[in-house]
């Protein structure tokens, strides 16, 4: 049974640490008191010197807050807690982003946060003469490590070459490295001189979008949800590609194909549904689902595309 009056205190007492470490007032609620005790493990019956830093997610959190403080969050709060609170304490210095494996698509459900040893340190002086002066240390080199947290995460980043001279950083994973392999080397064998209109992104959601030239197609940028992974435009046989990158979830069945005619049949622009995929492994998993009259590309037999429409390729090859 959760001792009420320790649990507001403790409530309290993390909302002044949190405008002790300078967070902006809209991380300055019960919400993100509550995630700074989560990473301290800091029940209400432990002390703050009894602070720890184990590694959790963002429902392993939410569980936690119902466990030992009676704070109950719908599931669909979820995002919240991740936009509102911890990406706010991982820029600041506060948390780290899955040390545990840095490279961890931004995706993934095994996503975690941890407490940053510095800050640890001078938490676990709270209450005591010695938390001003460790406040102080910590504060000094709380931007550096922001910027250290940063960093790597930037060098991380899957490049992606958009337009001549140009180039776009999508969030690491096996879903960006695809939309790459799609824009690089699908891209060129079977849409040469094509441009690209458009990359999707886990991460930023919109990686690039030529707007200037979906408008010239006759197309209102739709919400990221309803945007296929990559759109390439071939001008000379006026064909739009649109291209699903299969890692774990979303080939071109038929429910998605009447999706994406619904949203492009305006164009004017013929259109081509292809659903890609890493390997071939990947492709047997989901081939049961994909839609007739589209393609099949496969990033490791990047020269050879899969028709699953009829009888409109068949014929002999020519004879070596």
């Amino acid at each position: 049974m959760v001792d009420e009056a320790r649990a507001a205190q403790h409530i309290q007492e993390a909302l002044r640490v949190l405008g002790d470490l300078g967070m902006p007032r809209a991380q300055r609620n019960e919400r993100s008191a509550l995630c700074l005790l989560a990473l301290l493990d800091l029940t209400p019956d432990k002390p703050w010197a009894a602070a720890t830093d184990p590694l959790m997610g963002i429902t392993p959190i939410m569980d936690w807050a119902r466990r030992h403080f009676d704070k109950h969050y719908a599931p669909n709060t979820r995002e919240t807690f991740r936009r509102q609170t911890m990406h706010q304490f991982v820029q600041a210095g506060i948390a780290a982003y899955n040390p545990d494996q840095p490279d961890r698509p931004v995706n993934s459900p095994y996503a975690v946060y941890q407490i940053e040893p510095a800050c640890l340190n001078a938490l676990r002086t709270m209450g005591t003469d010695l938390y001003a002066n460790q406040l102080a240390q910590f504060l000094a080199i709380q931007g550096t490590l922001a910027a250290r947290h940063a960093m790597p995460r930037s060098l991380r980043m899957v490049p992606l070459r958009a337009t001549p001279g140009a180039e776009v950083l999508l969030s690491p994973g096996k879903h960006s490295a695809l939309i790459k392999a799609l824009c690089e080397e699908f891209g060129p064998r079977f849409v040469p001189g094509g441009e690209l209109v458009y990359a999707g992104d886990t991460g930023k959601k919109w990686g690039y979008c030529n707007e200037i030239l979906l408008a010239a197609l006759g197309v209102t940028a739709g919400g990221h949800g309803k945007m296929p992974d990559v759109m390439i435009y071939d001008p000379q046989r006026r064909w739009l590609i649109l291209a699903e990158a299969v890692t774990s979830h979303g080939p071109v069945d038929a429910k998605r194909r009447h999706e994406l005619d619904a949203l492009f049949g305006g164009s004017g622009a013929g259109l081509v549904f292809v659903s890609a995929f890493p390997d071939r492994r990947t492709f047997n998993k989901y081939q049961e689902a994909i839609s007739w009259e589209s393609e099949v590309w496969i990033a490791d037999h990047p020269g050879h595309l899969i028709h699953f429409d009829g009888t409109r390729f068949l014929g002999p090859y020519p004879r070596p």
